[in-house]
């Protein structure tokens, strides 16, 4: 990849210097190893629901409804530690490579498959298949079961309605990434993930969430050629400034404006520091408006824009404690940016705002179709914005007391209870400053 000249300070989520005088080239989800660590474990990492699967063998309960006479009394957890080595023997590839992890006494597991199966698969399902093939069969060798019940333990595992539907639902076997052919196009796959996962994988903490967010969203970019060339630079500053808290901007807007402050006053204050920081300055003047200019429009503004979205969404919707209010921000914030300095690109070009009018329609307006927590970068909605408004979006919902119909912990509690247990996912702005 090029080699850039910008070089920022990273700061962690309580406003503590992490890192000075680095290259933005190094926060890049190519080059950082925790970025690729993350990258890594999304796609190897698969969930298992043990203690799950036996309550739903026992009550029948398989997919996504109940089929009577077709209960299983299986005693899976006392017997936890063999269906835990049949499955590591299994998924493992060159002996001793899956790695199991065992959380809630073991009836929850974390298992990273072998990089082998990954390298030698067209697409990166190759790890929740192998996974819920081998738990099947574990479960079927452990307890002998005949071949008139297999098909229910395999149900369990692999999902009711596999394989007459493309996805798993009702699975004991997770993954957070969606089924490749739920993604919308080309890259997408890294963006297709809810946004109430975040906020359950790092613990509702807000910049946290958005960092990891953040960096998925803009390893999606990457990977669906969208910092190319000159974007790549575009993409890298707006990754730094508002996914990582570069410069302690956001920390420091927040900071700023947390006590008494509004979106208005966050714009106020952005506009502020980017005189300071000498990234706009002023233009000519018509009647009593101050028009400012800036030569880096695309890229560093870009990146200031980003991080006062970021910053907006904190202060409004941490004040109110709501999720909802994310999309009005996201749009407002903007449009009053745009207002206040006569500078057309506001955060991604305009996209933000474009995203934020849809947005707020389908999640809780007339169409009202659900919470910001259960949208995606993927979605038909929030997708158009790169990779800068789902990071504000789970930022919202890490802050929100309760006021969505799907909760985090009511949709993504597993999510907390696996992922967020390995501390890549849960700091992960500490863990990329760290591999530096």
């Amino acid at each position: 990849m090029a080699k850039y000249s910008d070089t920022i300070d990273l700061y962690s989520d309580d406003g503590k210097l992490l890192k000075s005088g680095v290259t933005i080239d190094k926060v890049s989800p190519l080059v950082n190893p925790a970025s690729k660590k993350i990258v890594d474990l999304t796609k190897r990492s698969i969930a298992v629901n043990l203690g799950g699967i036996e309550k739903g063998l026992k009550a029948g309960k398989l997919g996504k409804g109940t089929i009577m006479g077709r209960e299983l009394d299986l005693p899976i957890m006392d017997n936890k530690d063999a269906i835990v080595a049949k499955i590591k023997e299994m998924v493992d590839v060159e002996g001793g490579d899956t790695v199991v992890n065992e959380f809630k006494g073991g009836s929850l597991l974390l298992v990273e498959v072998p990089k082998a199966r990954l390298d030698s698969a067209a697409t990166y399902d190759a790890a929740i298949s192998a996974v819920a093939a081998a738990t099947t069969y574990a479960v079927v060798d452990q307890f002998n079961v005949d071949a008139f019940n297999a098909s229910t333990v395999k149900a369990a595992c692999w999902g009711g309605g596999y394989p007459h539907t493309m996805d798993m639902p009702g699975s004991g076997v997770t993954s957070v990434l969606n089924i490749p052919q739920n993604n919308e196009g080309i890259g997408f796959a890294l963006r297709n993930i809810g946004v109430n996962h975040f906020v359950m994988m790092t613990g509702r903490n807000a910049m946290q969430g958005a960092a990891l967010a953040s960096t998925l969203e803009t390893a999606g970019e990457f990977e669906m050629g969208g910092a190319i060339g000159p974007f790549e630079r575009h993409m890298l500053l707006q990754y730094a400034y508002q996914g990582l808290n570069a410069n302690n901007l956001v920390y420091e807007l927040v900071k700023e404006n947390g006590q008494s402050g509004t979106i208005g006053t966050v714009v106020q204050s952005l506009v502020e520091r980017a005189i300071e920081d000498k990234v706009i300055v002023a233009g000519k003047k018509g009647g009593y408006f101050q028009f400012y200019d800036t030569k880096d429009p695309p890229m560093m503004w870009n990146a200031y824009a980003a991080a006062g979205t970021m910053a907006a969404t904190l202060v409004n919707c941490g004040a109110g404690r709501f999720a909802q209010g994310v999309s009005s921000t996201l749009l407002y914030f903007n449009d009053l940016l745009e207002h206040e300095t006569g500078l057309p690109p506001s955060t991604d070009f305009g996209r933000v705002m474009g995203t934020a009018v849809g947005f707020s329609f389908f999640s809780h307006s007339i169409y009202g179709g659900g919470g910001p927590g259960i949208f995606n970068g993927n979605h038909v909605v929030t997708r158009h914005a790169n990779g800068c408004a789902i990071p504000c979006v789970v930022a919202a919902c890490a802050l929100d007391a309760g006021t969505q119909m799907f909760t985090p912990e009511g949709t993504s509690a597993i999510m907390g209870e696996t992922y967020g247990q390995i501390d890549v996912f849960k700091r992960p702005i500490q863990n990329i400053a760290d591999g530096i």
